[in-house]
């Protein structure tokens, strides 16, 4: 019988599986950090803006 076929057809999906799991994450941490550096910017923005607002 041939195993090698076999277990090749098995490494090829886990390989692949596991792209897929990295790709799917790796959208979700860049959309997380876009956000976060949106709310830094934004209350860098407000801290500045009171600090010209008391000059």
């Amino acid at each position: 019988m041939d195993e090698k076929g076999q277990i090749s057809a098995e490494m090829i999906l886990l390989i692949g599986a596991m792209l897929v799991i990295v790709i799917v994450a790796g959208g979700y941490i860049i959309n997380i950090t876009q956000s976060i550096a949106g709310n830094i910017t934004q209350v860098i923005d407000t801290a500045r803006n009171a600090a010209i607002g008391k000059m």
